[in-house]
């Protein structure tokens, strides 16, 4: 029997309807064809890649004061976050679900580096992630 494949999908897939890049994951729609086929180091290192632009987008809007706490948000909320996931790739995930229901971000461990709702901070993030996944995605693409 195989083991699971580990996957940085988070259940909100826009490619299946024409994004070339994902709004959930930021994969291209190749790379998430191509997913099952990857060898597990490359599997880690791709998500290792998205974990670090999650932490770099997130990172210029807010900090993480109390990883436990974001833990336990998480966990209390059922939201999905891998063991080896960073706090700021996890954070994202948390804004990306609570957005519109959470009033304080200091319960969840966090902390704004400007005074914005979660939603606004959610879309500045969203906003920024998308952009460079579709950078990316540019600069692999081959040349007509």
């Amino acid at each position: 029997m195989a083991g699971r494949i580990a996957s940085p999908c988070v259940g909100l897939c826009s490619t299946t309807v024409g994004d070339r890049v994902c709004r959930g994951c930021q994969r291209t729609d190749e790379e998430i064809r191509e997913w099952p086929a990857l060898a597990g180091e490359a599997r880690a290192r791709r998500m290792a890649e998205l974990d670090a632009l999650r932490e770099a987008a997130a990172g210029r809007h807010l900090r993480v004061v109390d990883a436990a706490a974001l833990e336990a948000q998480l966990v209390r909320h059922r939201i999905r976050f891998r063991a080896d996931q960073p706090p700021l790739s996890r954070a994202v995930e948390l804004l990306r679900v609570g957005r519109d229901r959470i009033r304080e971000l200091s319960r969840y461990g966090l902390e704004p580096r400007e005074p914005l709702e979660p939603a606004a901070l959610h879309a500045r993030i969203a906003a920024e992630l998308m952009a460079a996944a579709e950078r990316r995605r540019a600069a692999a693409a081959p040349l007509p």
